[in-house]
């Protein structure tokens, strides 16, 4: 397998080095077969995502299939500005000559994505490698099988083999190909093998996105003076940021969402309606009987489904749960679940849930809440709910994470004209529009200089015409 993978890249490493991968009509002819293989294999698309996570179609398509086309759309569409040279501005003192910024690809680039949304975070970043004229190799999660297997068996057929291959396996596929010398490496996954990556990287000096996670808060202010929890004299404000916050957590995934909500922080007089306005907007949202709807996705595999019930496991912890919290084993099925105060020491306080629990921290005022997330690792997103402008300035200002939302939740992942991506422990690196562009480029300086002009002090080394100068002006 090793010499054989290491053939495969020299082969690509070769292929690129012919230029074919930098040509325009190269690129668009990729990102144009891109397109086609999600217009032509929907169906098949979305019967992967319902076996390895069951997915509902709608929810299928919105997060995968059809942000993968509204980004390729606008790779299309802005494909040659992207790839033009900028002028760079130079000082009046600079005569006849000019700059520019010319971007150019980084070689063969390695992609690792991730289970949770295996179309999504797969093709995503390839859109901005090819954008960008890159040689590509793309590592699908073998914890989502049919997916992998798609991407693997039926992506080639649209796009050129010689500059992209889709390479399956375990984790031991994963060591050798981080083994390799790469000019790239673009990771989506947890913390813990995101510092592996890192690790090998360091061999020979690989630069890496990483797109992590963390425990991403909802900080939920009054939104009015009023907080009525019947849904026909619910106040607009409020139950449009309920449906929200619910659709944040439960509707990405069950929760199995980097940008996901982890947990919510809410003034304790207003907790109890709080939560009861999110147990009415459940059952509306997704049923009273979600599992057999199968409107809320599943959990991926036993392994993560009993680290969620052993997050529930501490009694402390299971004292605190105040709606849902029941489990299915046999269907990886878990009930949406909201708790209330969970001890701040327990593991889902200190770990990212990555699942359908909710916990609520209550604070005294809505302001505290900047401490509370100023004093735990930086997460990927930060969602505000409130109308209170200087507490928005102050989130802005006073907190630290990838991006900062207020009165919604995940809507950030669908603008193309945002940079997508962690601080600190949530990662680092930005992709998504013209930034995956961005990510997969190095951006060179060219500078053309005039022979017929020049400036003598440049070539005085021993300062002997500067010294005669001064001493003619004494």
């Amino acid at each position: 397998m090793e010499d054989s993978l290491e053939r495969h890249l020299n082969n690509m490493r070769d292929y690129f080095g012919t230029g074919k991968t930098k040509e325009a009509s190269w690129r668009l002819s990729q990102l144009k077969g891109l397109r086609r293989f999600l217009i032509q294999k929907e169906e098949d698309i979305l019967k992967a995502l319902m076996h390895d996570l069951g997915k509902h179609q709608v929810e299928a398509f919105r997060d995968e299939i059809g942000t993968l086309i509204k980004s390729l759309n606008l790779a299309l569409k802005c494909l040659k500005e992207w790839m033009s040279g900028k002028k760079a501005k130079l000082p009046q003192i600079a005569l006849l000559t000019s700059a520019e910024i010319v971007p150019e690809p980084l070689g063969l680039v390695l992609i690792i994505s991730s289970w949770n949304f295996p179309f999504g975070v797969s093709l995503e970043p390839l859109i901005g490698a090819v954008a960008a004229g890159n040689a590509v190799v793309l590592k699908p999660s073998e914890l989502s099988p049919a997916s992998s297997s798609l991407l693997a068996s039926t992506l080639p057929t649209y796009l050129d083999n010689e500059a992209i291959k889709v390479i399956e396996g375990g984790p031991e596929v994963s060591q050798q190909l981080l083994q390799q010398r790469w000019d790239k490496i673009f990771f989506t996954g947890s913390a813990r093998v995101g510092r592996i990556v890192m690790s090998a990287a360091v061999k020979h000096l690989t630069p890496v996105t990483l797109e992590l996670g963390g425990k991403c808060p909802a900080v939920v202010d009054s939104l009015s003076s009023s907080w009525d929890i019947e849904s026909h004299t619910l106040p607009g404000n409020q139950k449009v940021a309920v449906k929200r916050i619910i659709v944040g957590k439960y509707g990405t995934c069950a929760g199995q969402a980097c940008v996901a909500i982890d947990y919510v922080l809410v003034e304790t007089g207003y907790c109890s309606k709080l939560v009861e306005m999110m147990k009415v907007w459940i059952k509306k949202m997704f049923g009273d009987n979600p599992k057999h709807s199968k409107t809320i996705a599943r959990i991926v595999n036993k392994q993560h489904f009993f680290r969620l019930n052993n997050l529930l496991a501490d009694q402390k912890v299971k004292e605190s749960v105040v709606y849902g919290g029941s489990m299915d084993e046999e269907n990886l099925f878990i009930e949406p679940t909201i708790l209330v105060d969970p001890p701040l020491d327990a593991a889902i306080m200190s770990d990212e849930i990555f699942g359908p629990l909710l916990p609520i921290i209550t604070v005294e005022k809505i302001e505290d809440s900047i401490e509370f997330i100023s004093s735990r690792p930086k997460p990927l997103a930060l969602h505000v709910f409130t109308k209170n402008q200087t507490l928005q300035k102050r989130m802005i200002s006073e907190t630290s994470s990838g991006s900062v939302i207020f009165n919604d939740a995940i809507l950030q992942n669908a603008v193309d004209s945002l940079p997508f991506g962690g601080v600190g422990e949530s990662g680092f690196g930005m992709y998504h529009g013209k930034f995956s562009f961005d990510t997969f480029s190095h951006q060179k300086a060219i500078l053309r200089r005039s022979f017929l002009t020049d400036f003598w002090y440049r070539f005085d080394c021993t300062g002997k015409y500067l010294r005669t100068a001064s001493q003619h002006e004494q």
